[in-house]
């Protein structure tokens, strides 16, 4: 299956820029476990990204970036509070609850995003032994439905966690797509809004592997790096991951790619409801389009376009472009749409 789809940008290949720096870093023996030069510049460029005074840990993948920032800051008698969508409560296996021993609450909300009201009434128990310590909100940006959080909002959240002596963890797999949805420097939303950890999204904008953990206490990392080694998210030829991070932060390449992806998304949107037969049902403001459509003819569409449902029951689906999703794809899938409805 060679042809684009749209069921995830995790289906897309390498940006070419990426692999010539794999390529150039494949050169002669270097320090190993992130003592080489292609780490540091990488680490480097981070810091002038999000300002000096952060610590950045490299991993493998997503799931490895999330349990790093959570167990770092918490304790099996904790809890964790976040959106039921939340890829840390859906799609991880349970491995936040295994590695952190934590509680995880997930809070039920209509567009993947939660707010101090819906946090609130989970705040209570404090000081009581019978009860999990409330001690991390987890967010999402983007989320899981595609929508996005203001630096407003995050600061929000931010400032009601700190309140309560709680932190705040950004998953931010698809946080490049956040940055040109909202036009914003990426510090407002999080340096600035007062985010505590942030699992700095890679391979879904066109890294082969990798993420980054990015601490903007390195009081509070003290303890991540043997969280990561423990959780074998070490990776001892780190300047594989490093010169990925570096040719992404050079000249403002991850930008680029996710502002390609988002525009495509735009496209399809804007063609997609000149189709009375589907219904879109969230904000596309991201790389991504929620979507009702007639639940017999889903197969027979995938077939074509491969994407995935999101909700078998209601016949929602989800569409996703990508860095290399391509203007002729999307006419080709909304000519597709209209025939096939």
């Amino acid at each position: 299956m060679n042809k684009r789809g749209f069921a995830s940008d995790n289906f897309s290949g390498i940006l070419p820029e990426v692999m010539e720096a794999i390529q150039n870093a494949n050169q002669g023996h270097v320090m190993a476990y992130g003592g080489d030069p292609y780490t540091a510049a990488a680490i480097e460029k981070f810091k002038t990204l999000f300002g000096s005074n952060i610590d950045v840990y490299f991993a493998f993948n997503g799931t490895g970036a999330n349990v790093i920032s959570l167990s770092t800051l918490t304790q099996s008698y904790h809890s964790i509070i976040c959106p039921a969508t939340a890829h840390i409560q859906v799609d991880e296996c349970g491995a936040p609850d295994k590695f952190t021993g934590c509680k995880v609450i997930p809070i039920e909300t209509p567009d993947g995003k939660i707010s101090p009201e819906l946090i609130l009434p989970h705040l209570h128990g404090f000081g009581f032994e019978h009860h999990s310590q409330p001690k991390m909100i987890s967010i999402t940006q983007c989320t899981e439905l595609g929508t996005v959080y203001t630096p407003e909002e995050v600061k929000a959240i931010c400032d009601l966690a700190h309140a309560n002596n709680m932190y705040v963890h950004m998953d931010g797999a698809r946080l490049a797509n956040a940055v040109v949805s909202l036009d914003v420097d990426v510090k407002e939303f999080t340096t600035l809004a007062g985010v505590d950890v942030l699992s700095f999204g890679g391979t879904k904008n066109g890294m082969m592997l990798g993420e980054a953990v990015i601490f903007f206490n390195p009081e509070l990392s003290k303890e991540a790096k043997y969280v990561r080694k423990q959780s074998m998210q070490l990776c001892s030829k780190m300047r594989y991951i490093g010169a990925q991070f570096d040719a992404m932060l050079t000249n403002g390449l991850w930008l680029k790619t996710a502002r390609h992806a988002n525009k495509m998304a735009k496209l399809l949107e804007q063609e997609v409801r000149k189709i009375n037969q589907i219904k879109i049902t969230q904000k596309v403001q991201a790389n991504g389009i929620w979507a009702l459509i007639p639940k017999d003819k889903i197969e027979q569409l995938q077939e074509e376009y491969f994407f995935w449902v999101w909700d078998e029951q209601a016949g929602e689906v989800r569409w996703l472009c990508s860095f290399d999703t391509t203007e002729d794809d999307i006419l080709g899938f909304v000519k597709l749409l209209k025939q096939t409805l």
